[in-house]
């Protein structure tokens, strides 16, 4: 596959020291008895405050079942590490939708192998119909993926 052998993965990405803060803020005071920790009911307030949505139970059951099993919820440095991949990933997406809007330009919110030559014969127009077509492949194979997960 194109995208794995090239390594086209989220990018290590690290928070601003304003953004950082924000999170501790937010850490802080959805952690309403100083515990120390976040239960599962501040884990979703928090999620809310920082990204606008209330994680889905699967999501929540995922991060709970990481927790140290010493400690009643997630830690100040668990809770930052969670952030900054949930940021991650967030901003991968992001970019991706980017680049998907551009080459549609016709507004359809699909794209056809057509539209894909034509975009990729004016950013590369040296490359290889066989690596567009690799790429257009790979392109799909990882948006119904990520489909998929986003139904279950």
């Amino acid at each position: 596959m194109f995208f794995s052998q090239a390594g086209a993965r989220p990018r290590m990405w690290e928070a601003s020291p304003s953004e950082h803060k924000k999170w501790v803020e937010v850490f802080k005071t959805c952690d309403e008895e100083n515990k120390g920790y976040l239960s599962r009911e501040d884990f979703k307030v928090a999620v809310v405050m920082l990204f606008g949505y209330k994680p889905s139970k699967i999501e929540a059951d995922a991060v709970m079942s990481s927790v140290d099993l010493n400690t009643s919820g997630i830690l100040l440095k668990e809770f930052l590490d969670i952030v900054r991949k949930k940021k991650e990933a967030q901003l991968y997406w992001n970019e991706i939708r980017h680049i998907f809007t551009a080459f549609d330009r016709h507004y359809r919110g699909y794209l056809t192998l057509e539209d894909f030559k034509k975009a990729f014969k004016q950013v590369a127009p040296k490359l290889s119909e066989r690596i567009i077509l690799e790429v257009f492949s790979d392109i799909y194979e990882i948006l119904l993926l990520h489909h998929l997960q986003a139904d279950y």
